[in-house]
């Protein structure tokens, strides 16, 4: 997915949690719909500026590929932690945070600030490339 791309489902109200998960649907055994509404309330820092939805959308794909789900599954936890390591490994050589107003420079959570962030094009620029880069960190892991 590009960065135009991304940007364009951004400017359709689509979050980056939401695209991130939207494009990993099938690999989840998922819908678009359903991988989308499950990750909504995750865009912007779980809308508070806390941890990147990018982020958090993609610990989502990692935990539907492979998480565990039975009682007793180690051998699967470890395997989904060792992917949940990767993903974070990489996302950090590339990023100094996975925290949204650390990486925005803002705290969307608070009055005036979503303005600054949309008038710095950041909103359209910078969160489409986190979106792009945690997407291409997880099609190498997956």
């Amino acid at each position: 997915m590009t960065k135009e791309e991304i940007k364009n489902l951004f400017m359709q109200g689509i979050d980056c949690s939401q695209v991130v998960t939207g494009a990993f649907a099938e690999k989840m055994g998922m819908t678009q719909e359903q991988a989308r509404k499950v990750s909504s309330c995750f865009g912007g820092g779980m809308m508070c500026g806390e941890t990147c939805g990018a982020v958090t959308g993609a610990l989502m794909v990692i935990g539907m590929v492979y998480g565990h789900s039975r009682e007793g599954d180690q051998s699967q936890k470890e395997i989904m932690a060792a992917k949940t390591g990767e993903f974070k490994k990489l996302f950090g050589e590339k990023y100094s945070s996975c925290i949204c107003r650390e990486l925005l420079g803002h705290d969307i959570s608070k009055p005036g600030e979503m303005e600054k962030v949309l008038e710095k094009g950041l909103m359209f620029d910078f969160c489409p490339r986190v979106v792009e880069d945690t997407i291409d960190i997880l099609e190498k892991i997956l």
